[in-house]
Formats: structure tokens, sequence, C-alpha cells
């Protein structure tokens, strides 16, 4: 018979009266959301259909922007100790290298990406969990669920085969490309499911190319190919296969060696750790929430792995939502916050598809005079700077920003505005102060006074989950104070001589910005965020 209970940590024993959310999916997506969930004392459940953690390398790219959130989190060094930094792309057209795009111009603590496989970024944020006394409950099968206004009941089976209800309050599908959730939530993908379709193979391989560059391979009489480096010998290598032949061929290194010959990319494979074949699609569901039912990652969009996004925009929709989905469950919030989920993250993903749609149209350009056009191009566009510099930023996701969110209290022009990446001044340490330099943050928002002297604004009124940091020119010495005498922070943030408040929200990004001693739009601004007034 199947028993009902209320999700909770799958560390803990069952408690048929804990609220909580019930996460479907343990890859690096579910793991992101369970971490911020977990720490900040939310109870989850995160359940896997896989008996073990993937043995397949799949994602293996993690750019800057993921690793200032990996930093967040207190895993980033980890996960760069795994890999291979990366600091640049070249471009190569018939043999001969078209262009060169350097990564490491990004504004960011981390100016480059990193390439490891997704087993190591895996690892490292399931070990993170444990540190906060959660677990993946392996080999339990989600099967459905339903709601109304008493909740939401899902239906699970176990491995012991015993089949379950469970009462969460919140139910998240991080179950990737083939989500049930996403199914029993009644929701689809809608896009392209048919287009161009690559081999691929994480190898172990000898070769001379540059270890910190990604590699790209075009020619003017067959498809792109890809190198990416690893740690070691390990390099991940992906080829369009075009023949008609090919479409069910399965993967094999034989083949594989075969069309890294032929397209001249550059190793020597010895050994395969995964091989497989898939065919690239782009498309994005329409609703990311139905009710208590939310969909994060894959299970909400999928794309062309070209630039290496799906993973990372994945773990920062979970960095997203993590947070307003602790506020909504602890009562501190409105579920209406959980609105902005969707207005922030969907163009986000769409822009993405857009992207990577366009970047592999142009890669798997069908005739030979639009592949010379394509290679001429790029060499063009390789020689501009300020283009080199905007594509490094699409690269490594510096761009993403919710200027047009609903939560984020706009009104003023200057070089930071609400709803951007907060930045740091690292010439005077302000990640450091904040909290975001390694040792992970608290998970709060931080209410950062700038002013020429330490008393010119005034201390805003204590709110929980909320610290108030000081930079000004001579502060006093407190562990919460920041000297910086030559206004670099003011600067940086578009401040003046009157210095101001920025509020800077739990995933980095800036939710307001006050000129002067105002708290006005401060106050605005967490009046909007907790009762959506």
């Amino acid at each position: 018979m199947a028993g009902e209970t209320r999700a909770n940590p799958s560390s803990a024993p069952f408690d048929p009266t804990a609220p909580g959310v019930l996460i479907v999916g343990a890859g690096p997506v579910g793991l992101v959301l369970a971490i911020e969930l977990a720490r900040r004392d939310v109870p989850i459940r995160i359940i896997d259909r896989l008996p073990r953690p993937t043995t397949e390398s799949r994602a293996v790219v993690v750019h800057a922007r993921s690793l200032e959130m990996l930093d967040a989190l207190g895993v980033a060094e980890e996960v760069i100790a795994t890999g291979q930094k990366t600091i640049a792309a070249a471009l190569y057209g018939d043999g001969k290298l078209l262009a060169r795009l350097p990564l490491d111009s990004v504004s960011t603590r981390f100016p480059f990406s990193v390439t490891t496989p997704q087993t190591e970024t895996e690892r490292i944020l399931t070990a993170r969990l444990a540190t906060l006394g959660g677990a993946v409950e392996r080999g339990t099968l989600f099967v459905g669920f339903d709601q109304d206004a008493g909740g939401l009941r899902a239906h699970l089976k176990r491995a012991d085969g015993v089949e379950e209800t469970v009462r969460p309050d919140w139910l998240v599908g991080t179950d990737g490309g083939h989500s049930t959730v996403r199914g029993a939530m009644g929701q689809r993908l809608d896009g392209s499911f048919q287009g161009e379709r690559f081999l691929m193979g994480d190898v172990e391989a000898g070769h001379d190319l540059d270890r910190g560059t990604m590699q790209l391979f075009f020619s003017s009489t067959a498809g792109p190919g890809f190198v990416f480096p690893m740690l070691g010998r390990r390099v991940r290598v992906i080829a369009e296969i075009s023949d008609e032949a090919d479409a069910t061929r399965p993967a094999s290194l034989a083949w594989l060696r075969d069309v890294v010959a032929e397209r001249q990319l550059g190793v020597r494979i010895e050994t395969a750790h995964w091989l497989t074949t898939f065919e690239i699609h782009h498309a994005q569901v329409d609703r990311y929430r139905a009710g208590r039912a939310l969909l994060a990652g894959d299970a909400a969009h999928v794309h062309s792995p070209a630039g290496g996004q799906g993973m990372n925009t994945g773990m920062q929709d979970a960095f997203n939502l993590g947070w307003k989905l602790a506020l909504v469950v602890s009562g501190a919030a409105r579920e209406q916050l959980l609105d902005s989920y969707q207005r922030e993250r969907h163009p986000i993903a769409a822009h993405v598809i857009a992207t990577t749609t366009a970047v592999t149209q142009i890669g798997t350009a069908e005739t030979r005079l639009q592949r010379e056009l394509r290679n001429h191009l790029m060499h063009a566009a390789g020689k501009l700077p300020f283009l080199r510099h905007r594509m490094a930023n699409e690269t490594e996701e510096m761009t993403v920003a919710y200027r047009d969110s609903p939560i984020v209290r706009a009104g003023r022009r200057g070089p930071v505005e609400a709803g951007d990446a907060a930045p740091d001044v690292r010439e005077v340490g302000l990640w450091r102060l904040l909290g975001r330099d390694g040792a992970g943050t608290d998970g709060n928002h931080v209410i950062l006074r700038v002013a020429d002297a330490a008393d010119a604004i005034p201390t805003p009124p204590p709110m929980r989950g909320v610290r108030s940091v000081v930079v000004a020119a001579a502060p006093p010495a407190a562990p919460d104070t920041l000297q910086d005498p030559q206004r670099s922070v003011a600067a940086v943030y578009g401040l003046g001589r009157a210095g101001g408040m920025v509020v800077i929200r739990p995933d980095g990004y800036v939710g307001t910005i006050a000129d002067g001693d105002d708290p006005a739009p401060v106050r605005g601004y967490f009046e909007r965020l907790l009762t959506g007034a």
C-alpha cells in the first residue's frame, strides 16, 4: 500500500508534518537548487531515477558567470581544480587560423571557462549538499502528480518497489530534456526537433593544441569540428555528421578516428571514456510554473551545445529560483514572487536558443560558397576588438541581466542599473567584504552603503536575512566596513559625491540603487519583493 508523507531532507526520517520542496532530478541543476534551499534551512527531498550517478561526462564547460555562482556556494575552487582553464577560443577555416577570441577580457574574478567532466561537477555539488545534511535518494521514480486547492500530491515509486504519495509544498522538475515532470505539468517543448547530427567523444588523446584554448574547425567541404582540451590527455571532440547513411550508425572509436583525420582536427585518439551521437534540438516550454510545480534546466529548454551554454543556463535557473523559493516556503514572501522566476529566466533561455541556433547554422552551412563566405566573415570579425570583447562576454554569460524584472526597482541610469549583475571592485576587495571570495556567501541580501563618511548614510532598519555593509573613505573599525579613499566603489556603481545605497540580491544581481541618503527606493524594493505591492 502506498504511504503518504511530506517532503523533507532525505537524510532525515520522513515526517508527515514537515513541509518542503521535492526536487526531481539530481544533475547539476537539481543539485544547485538543493544546495540553495538546504543552506537556507528549507526542508528538501531530492530524488533521481538512476540507481547511481552517471559515468557519462556530458556537459564539460563551466563558464565565468557559473563560476561566480559556484563561488557563492563555496565550491568554485574545487571545480576549477578538476579542470582545464580555458582563456580563449580559436577558429580555423580549412586549416588556417581565422580568429582568436580571448575570454580573459571579461570583468570577473574568474576570467576564464573551466573544461571538466560533468561527473566532477556533480561529485563536488553532491559533497557540498552532504555538508548541509542532504543526500540524493537514488532509484526513486517520479510517476506523476496532481494538485488542487488543498495542495500538491506527488506519486513516486522507490527502488524497493514501494509506491509512495508525498505532499510537498512545492515540486521542481530538474529531470532533463525528457522530463517527466514537464509532461505531468501539461507543458511541452516548442521549437525545432530536426536538425544537424553530431558525433561526440570524450577521449584520451595526444595533440599539440593550446590546452587553454577551445578549438573550432570549419571547412569549405565538410561540417564543423570542435575540440575542448581537459586535464591531462583528456579531450572532448565533437564533429557534425551529415551523411544520411550515418543517421542510425552507432558511435565507435574507429568512426571518430576517421572523422578526426578527415577534418584534420589535430588530435591522435588513443582510448575513449564516452562515445555518443546526438541531434541538435532548439526548444523551450511556454511556462516555467504551473501552480506549485516548476521547471528548471533542460526540463524547460533545450538547445545546441555550441558554446557550452546548456548546463550553465540550467544551473543559473536554479540559482535564480532557490532564494526566491526559500522566501516563499518560509512565509517571508508571497508566492507571487515566483512569477519573477519566469519573467527573469525565460528570456535568458530564449536568447541562448536564438544565439546557439545562429551559431549552429553558421557552423553547418550547406554549400561551399556559404562556407567560404563564413570563413571570410569570421576572419574579418576577429580583427575587431569591440566585437571580440562582446563575443567573450556572451560566451561567459556576463551579459545576463534582469532590467525588465518586475521585482527590481529601476529609475536611474548609470554604469550599473537595477537588474544588472553587481560588479566586484577588486582594487579595494569589495567581494571579500561581501563574502564572495571563495568561502561561500551566507545567501542573504546585502545593502551596500557608500559614502565619504561612514555615518553619512543612515543605517537601514534591521531586516531578517539582510546584511548592511559600509564603504567609505574613512570608516570606523568594524567588521562590515571597507575603507575606499579613492571612492572606487562609488565610481563603479555610478554614485555621486553624496553616495547612496545598493541592494545586492542573494544571486549577485542588483535589486535597486538609491542615490544619496533617500531610503525610499530600498524600502520600496523590499516591499515589492515580499508583498508583491
